[in-house]
């Protein structure tokens, strides 16, 4: 292919090599063979002017799709701009759950306004030291610009699920957003939600997954339960860190996605190997506690009130058994 393509970097699906029509037009294609080479699959043309590889576009996922389309848009840009918002997330290595990624997002430099055209929404803003950061052939947005940048277009869940990524990763910490808010945050455009976003956000939650079944406890009125709880066997030892758990009220709540299991699973080890090891380790966290486990899953999210009367059940089980306790307890003097 054309030696004029972005240089990527090496092994990253995120930087597989864009080749701009003029590097293919230098090395002897004409405007007839690349059309001929998109009818066929042998290119894919990421947007007006920009082209990858048919076999390596079939290979990416969406969120890499994106990060693709997005250098794309980088590489072409008319003046200096750097990709923010949802586009500066692919590269920050935030999933991107929830957001709309019919557009790409830049923000010029040159202190002129934004417009939008063509899938490109530019946004002018005052942009601070340490503000942009380079991460192979694309500057982008720090991760606490970022996460300040995304409540401005998202949901609050759909955000939620970004920031607490970022926050987890280390990328920022809650101190800096907070203090970035109250600075300057403020008075941008469209930040009614990020306030409350900052309120619920918190680096202890390791996935898409727990951060929507915060939000959604949270939604619901559901009593704030301990995230990553330690569960420690009698000589004190932690055996497990539970996802989210009430102490007081003696259950917990695992929440179970793909990613998770396929991030517990040991070197030769299947997926049917992680699920019973999964469920040795909830068979003696519920000898340790004597609590009450529920298991959630991306379809229960999907199902609000099966799952909030599925949790009822569970504090309700769970007082019950506490009732036995006492009585048995007092009955046994």
């Amino acid at each position: 292919m054309a030696s004029g393509a972005m240089s990527p970097t090496s092994g990253d699906p995120r930087f597989t090599p864009v080749y701009p029509r003029s590097a293919l037009l230098a090395e002897g294609h004409s405007r007839q063979s690349i059309a001929r080479a998109v009818r066929n699959g042998s290119l894919h043309r990421v947007r007006h002017g920009s082209y990858v590889s048919g076999e390596a576009w079939q290979a990416l996922d969406r969120d890499q799709r994106y990060a693709v389309l997005c250098r794309a848009v980088h590489a072409r840009a008319g003046t200096e701009v750097f990709l923010s918002h949802a586009s500066a997330l692919p590269f920050l290595g935030v999933p991107l759950w929830g957001l709309d990624l019919a557009e790409v997002h830049a923000t010029r430099r040159d202190a002129r306004s934004g417009r939008r055209e063509a899938g490109v929404r530019q946004h002018c803003a005052v942009v601070e030291e340490h503000d942009v950061m380079t991460t192979g052939d694309v500057r982008h947005s720090s991760g606490t610009r970022a996460a300040l940048e995304i409540t401005t277009i998202a949901s609050t869940e759909a955000s939620l699920v970004a920031v607490n990524s970022l926050l987890h990763d280390g990328q920022t910490t809650l101190a800096e957003l907070r203090d970035r808010y109250e600075r300057t945050v403020r008075s941008w455009p469209h930040t009614l939600r990020t306030r409350l976003v900052l309120s619920l956000a918190t680096p202890l939650l390791e996935s898409p997954g727990e951060s929507r079944l915060s939000y959604w406890m949270w939604r619901h009125g559901v009593p704030g339960p301990t995230a990553q709880y330690e569960v420690r066997d009698s000589a004190g030892h932690m055996y497990a860190r539970l996802d989210f758990a009430w102490p007081e009220r003696g259950v917990w709540v695992e929440f179970d996605g793909r990613a998770k299991y396929e991030t517990l699973a040991r070197p030769g080890e299947s997926a049917a190997d992680v699920v019973l090891r999964e469920k040795a380790r909830e068979d003696m966290v519920r000898e340790l506690t004597g609590w009450i486990c529920v298991r959630v899953t991306w379809a229960d999210l999907a199902d609000p009130a099966r799952l909030m009367q599925r949790l009822e059940q569970a504090f309700k089980s769970a007082e019950r058994m506490r009732s036995r306790m006492h009585l048995t307890s007092h009955g046994a003097r």
